[in-house]
């Protein structure tokens, strides 16, 4: 197993490439966190992967446990065009990584790796369907294990400590966690505080777009950086308040720059 140094972080994860407030990435492209994920799972070396967006920049703002998770995560990439935009702006050269484009390439490189995975969140049905289709167009792709949380989870309670030991039983390499920011990287931190070789992967909405329950923009959307903008057309009364933060916190960057409320950090 990997050891870990104080903040929970491994010592042999890449050093950051930028910090953006209280948040940080330190993964430039896809291919390169692939390739790490594999040679992790294959070692048995356990971490977390999160992917930092506008949404989390807000929230690790005002939450010390979502902050310590994003300290100690392993791999973070850089997920929506204004991350990537502020992040180069800053001199790092770095990739639009999301968890929703992560999915299918790390399940196809996972299966010619002959490492299995391990389905955590979202509702039951979104999940069976999503774990049918990855199966049936992956030829080779073995899912260890399948469930959701109950009602009321708390992701770093003892029922987390427990879901944790099934994933780490089931044989799984990778598990793809859907529970949303912050749940999902607090429970991802909380279950690699343990002795354990998965690699927790955070994929936010991935398995509601896969199994076709929620559609994701158009390609249009994803290149342009605006697929925040078809996301919010679909659902407007739930997501028009984390928008509108979101826009405000990016607005705020353009005009004053970094933001140093972190311990001096940009």
């Amino acid at each position: 197993m990997a050891m870990r140094e104080r903040d929970g972080r491994r010592p042999d994860a890449p050093a950051d490439l930028v910090r953006i407030g209280d948040g940080r990435v330190n993964i430039g492209t896809e291919a390169e966190l692939i390739a790490r994920i594999l040679a992790d799972a294959r070692a048995g070396h356990g971490g977390t992967v999160f992917t930092l967006n506008l949404d989390h920049l807000v929230k690790l703002r005002d939450d010390a446990g979502f902050r310590a998770a994003y300290d100690a995560a392993t791999y973070v990439s850089a997920d929506g065009a204004p991350v990537v935009k502020i992040a180069r702006r800053q001199g790092a050269s770095v990739d639009r990584v999301t968890g929703a484009d992560l999915v299918l390439p790390l399940c196809r490189a996972a299966a010619d790796a002959g490492i299995s995975v391990h389905l955590f969140g979202t509702s039951d049905a979104i999940r069976a369907e999503a774990a049918a289709k990855l199966v049936a167009d992956i030829p080779g792709l073995v899912i260890a294990g399948s469930e959701s949380p109950p009602r009321g989870f708390d992701p770093e309670g003892e029922a987390a400590k427990a879901a944790a030991a099934r994933i780490e039983a089931s044989g799984a390499g990778i598990c793809f966690v859907a529970l949303g920011a912050p749940k999902q990287e607090l429970f991802a931190h909380a279950a690699t505080r343990h002795p354990a070789g998965v690699i927790y992967v955070c994929i936010g909405a991935a398995l509601d777009f896969i199994s076709g329950h929620s559609k994701r923009a158009p390609i249009l959307f994803q290149r342009t950086g605006t697929e925040w903008v078809w996301r919010f057309l679909q659902e407007p009364r739930r997501l028009g308040m984390r928008y509108a933060r979101s826009m405000a916190y990016y607005i705020g960057y353009l005009i004053k720059g970094p933001d140093r409320r972190s311990n001096g950090r940009g």
